[in-house]
């Protein structure tokens, strides 16, 4: 995953015309640590996405933009849109993760 640094480049990333997956995240949290452990074969899986993190502490601006309210939250974007969001309270296991990626049509 691609580390975001900057709010332009956010802005830039999620403009694509193809759709993009952007955690958040926040280094202090235990649940970003976990999926942090199982993410890779998922993003291998589902490779037809680029992928990217942002770490909310620093880019408060955009989680409250984006009410990423809880993290670690999964969002997908394409042409400037939040057309999907996996909650944290559903972001939980390797399963939760796949199944919210299984039901999308994008």
């Amino acid at each position: 995953m691609k580390e975001i640094t900057s709010v332009e480049q956010f802005n830039e990333i999620i403009s694509k015309n193809e759709p993009v997956i952007v955690k958040f995240y926040a280094t202090w949290c235990p649940d970003c640590t976990r999926m942090n452990m199982f993410i890779d074969p998922i993003i291998e899986k589902y490779n037809q996405y680029e992928w990217y993190e942002i770490n909310r502490d620093n880019f408060p601006e955009l989680a409250e933009k984006y009410q990423v309210l809880g993290i670690p939250s999964l969002l997908i974007y394409k042409n400037g849109e939040k057309l999907e969001h996996l909650h944290s309270a559903n972001a939980k296991t390797p399963d939760d993760v796949t199944q919210f990626l299984d039901a999308q049509n994008i």
